[in-house]
């Protein structure tokens, strides 16, 4: 894909979203599911997301999805409050107050931000379980969010009683079910009415700042940072995260210096990504370059997206991290600077991410679980305390507090900003220095990921592959090793294939919401390997869905 002229310099005011243009289409527009199935609530890996301008996330979608997440918590007998969170894209307002509405109707004690302000997505996963193992009676959260998506999109995705993202069974559910009631004209939807929110007694406002950043001690080494004095930048890029910096500096006697200060749902402070859209992406070198530009005055330096789930780590030296990168150093740090951790204590990876990470804990002597692309798979063990650290190489992660307990079981972009600069602190190396050691120690990895064209048709049949299905037996001059349609660490199916050789590799998965397939390649020989592993990857696939 080319890269868009304007990558990485700020969009003309007349390209910003028409924000009265969107909100117009939010209340106006509604799905007519039964005609055009590209209007119907469909779950992704981070729950469901669209654009109130193309009618596929509207009101109705909203109500219908708030009451089948109602019906859903009846079912299962949930009876503790839910934990309400919101980012800072313009249709997470309108939508937190649509939620709001239907939760309040269906008798539900709902959790929100005491001065309306906004929630980062680990921050409702860190009240989910702390309130989960204080209280006797067990809750659950929903964050309004499209994640780093562009400002015109609205999401929504739900956590569960373990208090990360639900697994398919739920969101199949619950999705089923807001299909139905969209088919039914929202027969069977409660709301209530502006007047009736504002008067209910079951909202209850609740201080996750201060119960989020009074724990940070627990699972970061705060005094370290402070007492090494590592001047931290930090843009927030306009996201839920805003008003979190200032009481972590406060609490901690940390360096801190937050770069923008501004919150505009047209998120026009951030500059274009690669393709010329504005998207809050923090493992993007072109959104990230206003932080780039600093990146000397700082020691470490970081970003995140709206909802906080993901991070950006800038090095004074050498720029923006790689997120493949960022994850193993992360990982080795980790594992030689929590004694408290068990010995079997487990490390996590997306089968998309780099084999560097493979290759990091098998020298540590670690037990490694590959998953299938989502941070939902790492759920289970995080919450057990067995998964020290799940990642993903789209840059979100997570790990456990210092005693080896769960701390979330979401991504969490604020503990893996601090952690860089914990390491910096503890090691005197910053993390791109110490992955340069990792890089002379076990080679070094040539990554990329690219989408290419594919019908629904196509997309389905990559999704049900089986390994028999390949008849190749070799790939880019090597003797293929592995074929894989379901992950090696939970025998899930990866929806897609991943077909190995010594020195490379490659997945393929069909896109849940565009027609085009996802390629992720890497090869620890050269740039022409990895050349090599494109042809011939993009002739294996299109031969098994000729």
């Amino acid at each position: 894909m080319a890269i868009h002229a304007q990558a990485g310099q700020l969009a003309s005011h007349n390209s910003l979203v028409s924000l009265p243009e969107l909100m117009t289409a939010y209340y106006l527009k509604k799905p007519d599911v039964v005609n055009n199935p590209d209007e119907k609530i469909l779950f992704g890996t981070s729950g469901h997301r669209g654009s109130a301008l193309n009618t596929t996330f509207n009101e109705h979608h909203i109500l219908a999805v708030s009451q089948a997440l109602a019906e859903y918590r009846q079912r299962q007998n949930i009876e503790g409050p839910l934990y309400l969170g919101k980012d800072t894209h313009a249709l997470s307002e309108a939508a937190f107050q649509t939620v709001l509405s239907v939760l309040l109707a269906n008798g539900i004690r709902v959790r929100v931000q005491l001065d309306g302000g906004y929630t980062p997505t680990p921050v409702i996963s860190h009240a989910v379980l702390t309130h989960n193992q204080t209280q006797q009676d067990v809750s659950d959260g929903i964050v309004i969010t499209p994640s780093h998506n562009p400002p015109e999109d609205g999401g929504i995705k739900y956590n569960s009683t373990k208090g990360g993202p639900a697994d398919k069974d739920i969101t199949d559910w619950v999705a089923n079910r807001a299909n139905e009631l969209l088919m039914q004209h929202l027969q069977g939807v409660k709301q209530f009415s502006l007047e009736q929110v504002e008067q209910s007694p079951l909202i209850e406002s609740f201080d996750y700042i201060e119960h989020y950043v009074s724990d940070l001690a627990n699972v970061i080494d705060m005094e370290a940072i402070a007492k090494a004095k590592i001047r931290i930048g930090v843009d927030p890029m306009g996201g839920s995260g805003i008003h979190y910096w200032k009481p972590i500096a406060d609490k901690y006697g940390l360096d801190i210096t937050v770069v923008n200060t501004e919150v505009d749902p047209t998120f026009r402070f951030v500059p274009l990504d690669k393709d010329g859209r504005i998207r809050m992406d923090c493992s993007s070198p072109y959104s990230m370059q206003s932080l780039l530009k600093l990146k000397d005055d700082f020691d470490i330096a970081v970003g995140n997206d709206p909802d906080y789930d993901r991070h950006g780590i800038v090095c004074a030296k050498s720029g923006l991290m790689n997120p493949n990168a960022y994850l193993a150093v992360a990982i080795e740090y980790l594992s030689q600077h929590r004694p408290d951790w068990p010995a079997d204590t487990m490390f996590g990876k997306t089968l998309v991410s780099s084999g560097m990470i493979d290759r990091v804990v098998k020298d540590l002597g670690k037990t490694l679980c590959e998953v299938p692309v989502g941070f939902k798979w790492y759920v289970e063990g995080m919450f057990a305390g067995t998964m020290g650290f799940g990642g993903e190489e789209s840059a979100g992660a997570s790990f456990l507090r210092k005693d080896a307990s769960v701390w979330t079981t979401d991504k969490d972009g604020i503990i893996m900003a601090l952690l860089a600069a914990e390491i910096l602190a503890v090691t005197g190396k910053d993390p791109q220095s110490l992955y340069e050691e990792q890089v002379a120690r076990f080679g070094k990895p040539f990554y990329k990921r690219i989408d290419v064209a594919a019908t629904p048709a196509q997309k389905r049949l990559l999704g049900a592959l089986q390994a028999d299905n390949v008849k190749q037996t070799e790939l880019a001059g090597e003797k293929i090793e592995s074929i894989l349609t379901h992950a090696p660490g939970n025998q899930a199916a990866i929806g897609g294939l991943k077909v190995s050789t010594e020195n490379g590799w490659f997945a393929a998965r069909p896109s849940g919401t565009e027609n085009v397939y996802k390629i992720y390649l890497e090869s620890f020989v050269s740039e022409a390997h990895l050349s090599a592993l494109e042809v011939e990857a993009k002739a294996l696939v299109n031969s098994v869905l000729a």
